[in-house]
């Protein structure tokens, strides 16, 4: 919370204006492009960033595809997850988020923005449209982010097990499946300090149709947990 409030303070005259700026956004999505969208919410997000003695190290950049129609499939370690790739990916992506987190103000209207899906992981038939949607969208050229952990770590940067579930949109749509090893995600809103943080967003290689199709979704899932475990012991965590 105080870091949130620094962020605040140290934009202060900015504030108004970025917020008028994210809810117009939010509310018109159609009227603007995906890139345009993705610009307002990488300027946002920096400006927090700075203001929040919150620094972002990127690495493996050079992996992301350069086709659009990809999905990233990160370690899960809080809400300030989505907003360091955020800040760092050259590449405009959307999300599926859980329900539960569809109605908190600034989430909301950065989901909108995205054009984000919310998941009911207790409604099995609207869990499938979600999957649905996105293999199509995928297929089309739009980018996607899913928590295979279905859940956040609330053990700092140790990883939950990987739900095979969490990759079928992937292989419906056979698109490239970037793991992402996110480390100490977790410090700028789960730290009660506001002191400088480093967060490390690391890219990895991606999984392609060819290397993952004779695989089914739970060795997907093992293989992109294992990958992202052995990041972040390479980086000494």
């Amino acid at each position: 919370m105080k870091r949130i409030i620094m962020m605040v303070f140290r934009n202060l005259f900015l504030v108004p204006y970025m917020w008028i700026r994210l809810c117009y956004h939010a509310s018109h999505v159609d009227k603007y492009k995906e890139e345009q969208h993705y610009e307002l919410l990488k300027y946002i997000t920096h400006r927090a960033n700075k203001g929040g003695n919150v620094t972002i190290e990127a690495y493996g950049l050079e992996n992301i595809p350069k086709a659009n129609g990809f999905m990233f499939f990160p370690n899960h370690q809080g809400l300030y997850d989505v907003l360091a790739i955020l800040d760092v990916c050259p590449k405009p992506f959307s999300v599926v988020a859980k329900k539960e987190i569809a109605n908190i103000q600034f989430l909301k209207q950065v989901f909108a923005c995205m054009k984000a899906y919310m998941i009911d992981r207790d409604d099995i038939k609207q869990s499938l449209q979600v999957i649905i949607n996105v293999t199509n969208e995928v297929k089309k050229g739009r980018n996607y982010l899913i928590f295979p952990e279905g859940t956040r770590s609330k053990n700092g940067n140790e990883l939950l097990e990987f739900k095979g579930g969490s990759f079928k949109a992937a292989t419906k749509a056979k698109c490239p499946i970037i793991p992402v090893a996110l480390i100490d995600s977790f410090k700028p809103f789960d730290t009660n300090t506001t002191s400088q943080v480093t967060v490390q967003v690391h890219f990895l290689k991606p999984l392609y149709y060819e290397d993952y199709k004779d695989m089914n979704t739970k060795e997907i899932a093992a293989l992109v947990r294992e990958r992202i475990q052995n990041t972040i012991r390479e980086a000494g965590f």
